[in-house]
């Protein structure tokens, strides 16, 4: 078990694997499954969570980001706490809110619900940051504390410091240069040891295919893994966007050419999603030619 990593951290994840969490908490523990281009990338994110480290994973969209930080939240045994950052991101929406409830005796009172950051703080779980970079970067400057060496945060909404479990742990991942996003700050990109996230390719990704789509014909799923090569090397010479290279719309492809024709599960997966006619023809160009 974990054989790529050294005894003692090996020995510190059997031991987690063995903590008892309540079947509310139970229920927010990754699943373990993520298929890597290189065995360095789980071995040094691993390494970094156990260190103590904040981990931000880069890379394209689709290329298994979340299911990276799934994958680890599995290996460590840790329930994960997820927060979607978009340009309306809050700090109601980081820490929690107070709203009014009744008690025991039916009376009004104020409570504070304690947010995803605050949960995951307190509990010792793992925290998860989708997106980073598309928060406001007025936003982010609020949690910084929680990502040095301080691990603490002064609540504003109810001025208490609150100080993070030694278990806690923090994932982040960012997509650079989409619509949206800006870049992020050295101040807070300094919080973080970076891991690139590629898309997987070759065997690796027919193993994924084989083992998470629907499609079960094996001349079909070789052919999906050449598609997916011919996309990425258009992408690298600039003229596809990352997004036809995602792993989640080549699944999805494979899983309608189950049952319709695969050229139309490429147009409805990948090509119909880019907004450039001139990509989109690239795409079903590349599906004709193995198609």
């Amino acid at each position: 078990m974990h054989t790529q990593f050294p005894p003692e951290v090996r020995q510190h994840l059997e031991h987690k694997q063995t903590v008892v969490f309540s079947p509310e908490d139970r229920r927010l523990i990754g699943t373990a499954g993520y298929e890597a281009p290189s065995e360095d990338i789980v071995t040094d994110a691993v390494l970094a969570i156990y260190l103590g480290k904040n981990v931000l994973l880069k890379g394209p969209t689709g290329a298994g980001k979340t299911k990276l930080a799934e994958h680890i939240s599995a290996l460590f045994g840790l329930p994960m706490h997820a927060v979607n950052c978009s340009t309306d991101l809050d700090a109601e929406a980081l820490l929690g809110f107070k709203t009014l409830q009744h008690n025991a005796l039916g009376q009004s009172e104020i409570v504070f619900i304690p947010g995803p950051i605050l949960l995951a703080m307190t509990k010792g779980h793992l925290l998860y940051i989708d997106e980073i970079n598309m928060a406001k970067p007025e936003t982010l400057p609020l949690i910084n504390g929680v990502l040095d060496h301080r691990r603490s945060i002064t609540n504003p909404f109810t001025g208490e410091v609150i100080r993070a479990h030694p278990d806690f742990r923090v994932i982040a991942a960012i997509n650079e240069g989409y619509v949206g996003t800006v870049p992020m700050n050295e101040a807070l990109k300094n919080r973080f040891v970076t891991v690139e996230v590629p898309y997987l390719q070759g065997e690796g990704l027919h193993m994924l295919l084989q083992k998470n789509s629907i499609l079960h014909d094996e001349k079909l799923l070789r052919t999906f893994v050449q598609l997916s090569a011919d996309l990425l090397a258009l992408i690298e010479m600039g003229q596809l966007p990352d997004e036809a290279g995602s792993i989640r719309a080549l699944l999805d492809a494979c899983d309608l050419a189950a049952y319709i024709p695969p050229r139309r599960a490429v147009q409805r997966a990948i090509a119909d999603k880019l907004e450039d006619e001139r990509e989109r023809a690239a795409v079903m160009n590349i599906a004709e030619t193995l198609l």
